[in-house]
Formats: C-alpha cells, structure tokens, sequence
C-alpha cells in the first residue's frame, strides 16, 4: 500500500486536473455554461477538502487490515468522483455542440 503522503499528492493531482479541466473549457469554449462549469469546479473543490480529511484520518488505526480496506475505498471514491465530474463537464461541452 502507498504512503498517505503519496495518495494526498495523487488526490491533489487528480482534482487538479478536473479544475484545470473545467477552466479550460471556461476559458477557451466560450459557448460553454460557465456557470454550470464552475459549479462542477466548485464541487471538485469541496470532495478534495474531504478527500484530504478523510486520508488524514483513517478508522481503524489498530488493525492493519482495516486500514488498508479504508484507504481502498478511499482511492475507490476519489475515482468515483472524478468519472462523475468529467462526464458532468462532457455534457456541458456536448450542450454547445
């Protein structure tokens, strides 16, 4: 298993893609819903502070097992997440085509 210090970098880098994203077609689409956009941004922004608490925190710290079934889900929703923002912002860029 990675170091909590890996997976918090993997999360930022993640999320920053999704914002990086978002403000690209904000920026560059300029028949895009910005305020939608942003909305997806601004979600992305929220799941990454309780992305970061959550790998802060960890349930279980006694057993080894519990923790690796945690930062397995973990991992697991940040994904998640990620696939729902980017077919969120697929449809806002579909919209203007």
């Amino acid at each position: 298993m990675s170091s909590i210090k890996r997976l918090k970098k993997e999360v930022d880098l993640i999320m920053t893609q999704v914002l990086s994203d978002c403000f690209y077609m904000v920026e560059y689409n300029p028949k895009v819903d910005a305020k939608a956009v942003m909305e997806i941004a601004g979600e992305m922004i929220e799941q990454h502070r309780d992305f970061r608490i959550r790998a802060n925190h960890p349930d279980g710290k006694d057993n080894p097992k519990l923790v690796k079934k945690y930062f397995n889900e973990l991992a697991a929703d940040v994904i998640d997440t990620v696939n729902q923002a980017l077919e969120k912002l697929s449809a806002e860029v579909k919209k203007t085509t």
